[in-house]
């Protein structure tokens, strides 16, 4: 018969997470996982079977819940869908600039584990893709009320969107200032194209 599980799974998921977060895939042993989340490696193992198929589970609910973020940041009104999208890009900056920000689980799993792990690579261009749905969506937005130039490629303005977005976060993981990133994110939003006069 099998025994009943004794534990809140998620707060030993969010333990897990935050284990991994601090000290990656391969600094993170079982015995740490054991430590943070108060559980025997034993019962790690049934509940959720090795290291890799843990750090799978907190890696997709972490994607899960970084789309959800920016669908909740973006969308709405096309009246203030530029406002929004500037609100996004500046916020990220400032956030990636605070020195004890971890960075990013996405980017740290995706640096770490995607070129040998498929289901991680896969997961983090899902994750990607649907990031760059959000922004496209939000810049067509910017079209239709006027802030942006209707010709222009929604999805490729995205894309570059996105790379920015991404780019901060490595710059300020190597300690690049506040007004720098702010400038830089500033500078992308400048470099979208007006419509015609």
């Amino acid at each position: 018969m099998v025994r009943p599980r004794k534990f809140d799974e998620e707060s030993v998921l969010n333990a897990a997470r935050d284990q991994f977060w601090a000290t990656g895939f391969a600094g993170t042993s079982m015995d740490a996982i054991a430590a943070a989340t108060g559980l025997g490696k034993g019962s790690l193992y049934g509940a959720f079977g090795g290291k890799r198929e843990l750090f799978r589970r907190v890696f997709d609910d972490h994607c899960d819940a970084a789309i959800c973020s920016v669908d909740r940041q973006l969308g709405g009104d096309d009246e203030q869908a530029f406002a929004r999208l500037t609100a996004y890009l500046l916020a990220h900056a400032t956030a990636c600039a605070e020195p004890s920000r971890r960075g990013c689980l996405l980017a740290k799993g995706t640096a770490e584990l995607a070129e040998h792990d498929e289901v991680v690579s896969a997961r983090s261009l899902k994750t990607f893709e649907a990031v760059q749905r959000a922004i496209t969506a939000e810049l067509e937005a910017c079209q239709r009320n006027g802030d942006i130039d209707p010709a222009a490629d929604a999805r490729q303005l995205a894309g570059l969107l996105l790379t920015v977005h991404r780019g901060l976060e490595a710059l300020g993981k190597a300690g690049v200032d506040e007004r720098t990133l702010r400038s830089s994110a500033e500078a992308a939003l400048a470099g979208l194209p007006r419509p015609p006069r």
